[in-house]
């Protein structure tokens, strides 16, 4: 006989938090956005990957390429590039992403001490830059001998044949520092010689990075940005069931931080097989996110399995219609208390701490604070993050206002079909998704500055500084449907209702 849950589903925009109460010390910049991202012994180790926000980016066409990741890991987050590519293509966008390094710059400005100044003027044409690095092999790790800025050569004055040797500023009258020094101790060094730039080199008197005068400020605007150890910004990226012995190796040999398995259904033994064979090849040093499921036996399934984390949420995306073709899924915010439960029940047999991702669901800022409180370490978004500049998709002018192109993985469009695989044939069966225009949003700073302090004052109200700390205090209450009408504006005219929300 067929089980019946005895109650019904709920979405997030069915509840509401009620307030509890704020000290004097409880105020938004005070407030920690801090979260596990992989599993970890709780309270016995420090989790080998953490975020600063509670925020990841969807594994999709759409939404996740090179711009979006960095952007993304700029205010403390991890982008999820799309695994519906080819092999090659996906290994470059996180290459892409992984030599991209805020305030540590790979000189992609060298030459040997045999170049000439004719060799320096047609590099600067090509690169823009005006320094450049002398090393023994003319390449960005080579032995470095020397720097050649604008203030090392005259044209007017000096023949294009001469050796970059004879001019440059040679090593011994370089100020150099090695390459552990930390972003703000390399500033220091910068400000107190007077100089615009510092080679940073290894033991052995190698060229590592060069940090710029220039670059300094920019990186105190983003004090969240998530760098690994290498002062790369953290990039994950999405993976399938049926690839993944050719896929893996190649995301790994990029530099990838972690893994996660695109799939719209994670409760099988395809996920399973998936992270056997990770697990078998690289331990446990590879981190594998899995999913998707809705309820503590999916959740128990992919734990046992070994998953670093597992993604909530099955038909809850904007574009996604599988609830609508399939009949299978469950509201989000219960798929997220249910999952919450099983996971804190495995923590206490385990003494292993997974953390869960709420992905989908999230139509308002709030929902995000929601979706904490009910449990999850953090959410993935997808239509969130497809408004903005930095996303894969163009902007077009739609009926007098600016969209930006959004589809599902399950649209004719995409042709995702590893994702909804379940070991049929090589194709999109039918589809699981639509192709739909949202509203642009600008840059990704800007909208993200705005949703975070949302979030952060929304937890303030309920008396918690921290993640861990809203999840323990947390009041919610179930909303009828003339609350929800009642939660917004009613009774009045607006003077102005352009993009939904924009109130004069």
């Amino acid at each position: 006989m067929a089980y019946y849950f005895d109650q019904p589903s709920r979405t997030f925009g069915e509840y509401l938090l009620v307030p509890g109460y704020s000290s004097s010390e409880c105020v938004p910049d005070a407030v920690s956005l801090k979260t596990p991202l992989v599993k970890f012994r709780k309270g016995q180790e420090d989790c080998p990957l953490t975020m600063n926000i509670p925020m990841i980016s969807a594994i999709m066409q759409s939404v996740s390429g090179p711009d979006l990741a960095i952007a993304l890991a700029k205010q403390g987050g991890v982008s999820f590039i799309y695994g519906s590519q080819s092999i090659e293509s996906e290994a470059e966008m996180v290459r892409r992403v992984k030599s991209y390094k805020k305030g540590f710059v790979t000189s992609d400005s060298n030459l040997k001490p045999s170049a000439t100044l004719a060799d320096v003027l047609a590099l600067k044409e090509k690169t823009g830059h005006s320094t450049v690095a002398v090393t023994e092999d003319g390449t960005a790790h080579g032995k470095l001998l020397g720097i050649v800025a604008s203030r090392d050569y005259r044209i007017s004055r000096m023949a294009l044949t001469e050796k970059v040797a004879d001019f440059m500023t040679p090593l011994d009258k370089l100020v150099i520092a090695p390459d552990t020094t930390t972003l703000k101790e390399a500033n220091d060094i910068i400000w107190d010689n007077k100089i615009n730039s510092l080679p940073l080199v290894d033991e052995n008197g190698c060229l590592k990075y060069m940090v710029f005068r220039k670059d300094y400020d920019s990186h105190k605007e983003n004090v969240n940005e998530l760098l690994d150890a290498g002062k790369s910004y953290v990039v994950g990226a999405g993976i399938n069931t049926r690839d993944y012995a050719e896929r893996v190796p190649a995301l790994v040999e990029a530099g990838v931080d972690v893994l996660c398995i695109d799939s719209s259904e994670g409760f099988t033994e395809w996920q399973s097989r998936t992270i056997d064979w990770i697990r078998a090849h690289y331990g446990d040093k590879i981190k594998v996110g899995a999913g998707n499921v809705v309820d503590k036996d999916g959740f128990r399934f992919l734990a046992e399995a070994g998953a670093d984390f597992v993604k909530i949420g099955i038909g809850g995306g904007s574009i996604c219609i599988t609830r609508e073709t399939k009949g299978i899924g469950r509201g989000q915010a219960t798929a997220v208390i249910d999952v919450a439960a099983e996971r804190d029940k495995y923590f206490e047999e385990t003494g292993i701490y997974v953390p869960i991702c709420a992905d989908g669901g999230i139509v308002q800022d709030y929902h995000i604070t929601l979706a904490l409180a009910m449990g999850a370490d953090f959410c993935m978004l997808g239509r969130y993050f497809s408004r903005f500049d930095e996303s894969p998709t163009s902007k077009i002018l739609v009926g007098g206002s600016y969209m930006k192109e959004y589809w599902g993985e399950g649209s004719a469009r995409a042709r995702n079909w590893q994702r909804y695989d379940l070991g049929g044939a090589a194709k999109l069966s039918f589809e699981e998704g639509v192709d739909s225009y949202v509203p642009y949003a600008g840059a990704l700073a800007d909208g993200m500055a705005t949703t975070l302090a949302k979030v952060r004052s929304t937890m303030c109200n309920c008396g918690a500084l921290t993640i861990p700390e809203l999840r323990e205090k947390a009041k919610l209450t179930l909303v009828s449907a003339t609350s929800i009408v009642e939660g917004g504006a009613h009774d009045v005219l607006l003077k102005d209702t352009t993009n939904g929300n924009q109130r004069g």
